[in-house]
């Protein structure tokens, strides 16, 4: 005798639960993918290099394939970060420090930012002697780039797995600092229950957590620096969707987020 408590499942309901399925296997396949170029790469930032390498890469995905072709009209070039849950500091990081080579206006108002961070860190209540070292390396990497304006020693900047680490901290630290400061308005973007000096100690501050949009919020915050984050996902349309962050500020720099990652993107 059937079950008159079970409710039948209708076609659409069946489509709807494959479907999903089908969404999930993609998105585990595409993050087993990303960990996979982890242990195969020993590069922490590539060179600059043709938008169409993504094409290549995603040849047997139509969705993705349909994304790439938008995300063509507007961008030509990307420049590859490894994918060690680091990836959007790492991208940031070396994006903005990019722009900071030809635009001198720009980098004498962050110099002002980061020489004041430290003190501004201290008396949110994070240890001197901890951020001592990690301080002085980010502010030789931003002198370097006033007094040796090159993309070349960038780029050797961050690939050295010790100094490009330690930039990627003081970032972490920049903006658990924003977090911590404004706490009042962030509470509302964390889940769990956690309060915000928790979240920063577990999700912010720890290397290898990746990053979620109240990371991007707090980091453009901290330092009044304008991205725009270009989503490569499986949404519907066919289009890849923009969201600038740092509300009236003109877009600096251009990452590319796919599932767990982020690049850096150029028109």
């Amino acid at each position: 005798m059937a079950n008159k408590d079970v409710k039948p499942v209708s076609m659409d309901q069946e489509i709807e639960q494959l479907t999903g399925m089908a969404r999930d296997e993609a998105i585990l396949a595409h993050q087993d993918k990303i960990e996979k170029e982890i242990k195969e790469s020993t590069q922490l930032v590539s060179e600059k290099m043709p938008l169409s390498v993504l094409a290549d890469e995603f040849k047997s995905d139509p969705v993705y394939c349909q994304k790439i072709d938008d995300l063509l009209t507007t961008h030509r070039f990307i420049r590859k970060t490894r994918g060690d849950g680091n990836c959007f500091f790492r991208a940031f990081g070396f994006a903005y420090f990019e722009t900071l080579l030809t635009d001198k206006v720009e980098l004498h108002r962050f110099i002002g930012i980061a020489k004041k961070s430290k003190e501004e860190l201290i008396l949110l209540g994070f240890p001197a002697f901890t951020l001592e070292d990690f301080h002085d390396t980010f502010m030789e990497a931003v002198r370097s780039i006033q007094d040796k304006p090159s993309l070349e020693n960038l780029v050797e900047t961050y690939c050295d797995q010790g100094i490009s680490d330690y930039l990627v901290v003081y970032f972490r630290l920049l903006t658990s600092g924003e977090l911590q400061k404004r706490a009042d308005f962030y509470q509302d973007f964390i889940e769990g229950g956690r309060t915000v000096k928790e979240f920063c100690s577990q999700e912010v501050e720890p290397m290898s957590k990746e990053s979620d949009h109240i990371h991007i919020i707090a980091l453009t915050n901290a330092l009044e620096v304008g991205i725009r984050v270009a989503y490569l996902d499986r949404g519907e349309g066919g289009k890849v969707n923009c969201h600038d962050f740092y509300e009236g500020c003109i877009p600096q720099t251009t990452l590319l987020y796919r599932p767990g990652h982020y690049d850096i993107l150029y028109s």
